[in-house]
């Protein structure tokens, strides 16, 4: 006898992004791949996360949760 497979609905969570709401897939999202879905993955940007600057070297590792308020920065030239 075959187990029933059901399909479970991934979790969506909404974010401030850049002072936009939006809703996106929040089934354990890390910091490198909300930069990939905004396709800054190669770009030289900085995060914060709720006013916390977050490390490139702890992209991978801190995931994106429900509600929180994220801003992604490019460095600018100028003078």
């Amino acid at each position: 006898m075959q187990k029933k497979r059901t399909k479970t609905k991934a979790k969506t969570i909404t974010i401030t992004l850049n002072g936009d709401v939006i809703k996106c897939d929040g089934s354990g999202m890390s910091v490198t791949a909300l930069l990939e879905r905004e396709g800054l993955a190669k770009k030289k940007v900085a995060v914060a996360i709720n006013g916390q600057f977050i490390p490139r070297s702890a992209y991978d590792e801190h995931t994106v949760k429900d509600e929180d308020e994220i801003d992604i920065v490019a460095p600018m030239q100028g003078g």
